[in-house]
C-alpha cells in the first residue's frame, strides 16, 4: 500500500524540459563551444558529478564542466523568470493526496532556488513535507540516493513510496532504489528498458490519480 509520494519536478510537475533543451546551445556559445547532438537527452534529469560525467563524454576529459553548468543555469535564470506552465493533472493530484493526508516530497535534480521558485510561483510549496535538490548530492539520478533521502525524511520506506518520473534517469533511480516507480512520459517516450524497470506507465497525472483512487499501484 502506498503511504507517500515523491515527485520529480522538471517535465513531471512543470513543462520545463522543452525550455531546458533550448538553453544548451546559447549557454555553450558563451564559452565558444558548439552544441553536440544528444547532449540534452543524456544530461536530462542529472546534476552534480553525474552531469559532469556526461559533459566530459561529449566535450572531453579536460573540459571545464563547472563553467558549462554555470552558463546553463545563467540562461535558465533568464528563461524562467515567470513560473513555467503546470502539467495536466498536477493540481488535482496534489489536492487529492493532501485530502488523503498522504505526505509528499519533491526530489529534483534542479537547484533548490529553482525548485522553490517554481513551487512558490504557483503557491504549491505547502503541499510538500520534504523538498530535496540534486545539488545536495555528489551523484544524481540514476543514482537512487536523492529518492532514498526523501523517503527517509518522509519517514517511510521505498516499498511503500510511489515515485513519479518522466525521465529515463529518474526511472532508473526509482527502480534502483526499489521504489514503486511510475513513468509519466514527457519528452522521452517509454522504451523497452523503461518497461522493464517501472511499475506502471501513465499518460499524465490524471491517470496516476485514477490509479491511486482505484489502488492499482
Amino acid at each position: 500500500m502506498i503511504d507517500s509520494v515523491i515527485f520529480d519536478m522538471d517535465g513531471l510537475m512543470f513543462d520545463t524540459e522543452r525550455v531546458w533543451a533550448t538553453l544548451w546551445e546559447p549557454a555553450l556559445a558563451t564559452l565558444g563551444l558548439s552544441y553536440k547532438e544528444g547532449l540534452d537527452v543524456a544530461a536530462r534529469g542529472t546534476a552534480g558529478d553525474t552531469m559532469r560525467a556526461v559533459l566530459r563524454r561529449f566535450y572531453g576529459e579536460n573540459c571545464d564542466t563547472d563553467a558549462i553548468i554555470e552558463a546553463l543555469h545563467a540562461q535558465a535564470e533568464k528563461a524562467f523568470q515567470a513560473p513555467p506552465p503546470k502539467k495536466p493533472g498536477l493540481d488535482e493530484i496534489l489536492t487529492w493526496l493532501d485530502a488523503q493526508h498522504i505526505p509528499m516530497a519533491v526530489a529534483s535534480s534542479s537547484r533548490m532556488a529553482s525548485i522553490r521558485h517554481h513551487l512558490d510561483g504557483w503557491g504549491l510549496t505547502h503541499y510538500f513535507k520534504v523538498i530535496v535538490s540534486g545539488e545536495q548530492f555528489s551523484a544524481s539520478k540514476p543514482d537512487p540516493e536523492i529518492f532514498l533521502r526523501a523517503a527517509e525524511a518522509l519517514g517511510t520506506v521505498p516499498g511503500r513510496t510511489l515515485v513519479l518520473e518522466d525521465s529515463y534517469n529518474g526511472v532508473r533511480a526509482g527502480a534502483a532504489g526499489h521504489f514503486v516507480t511510475v513513468m509519466v512520459p514527457d519528452m522521452a517516450p517509454a522504451n523497452d528498458e523503461m518497461r522493464r524497470l517501472y511499475t506502471a506507465e501513465c499518460r499524465d497525472l490524471y491517470e496516476v490519480l485514477d490509479g491511486l483512487q482505484n489502488e492499482r499501484f
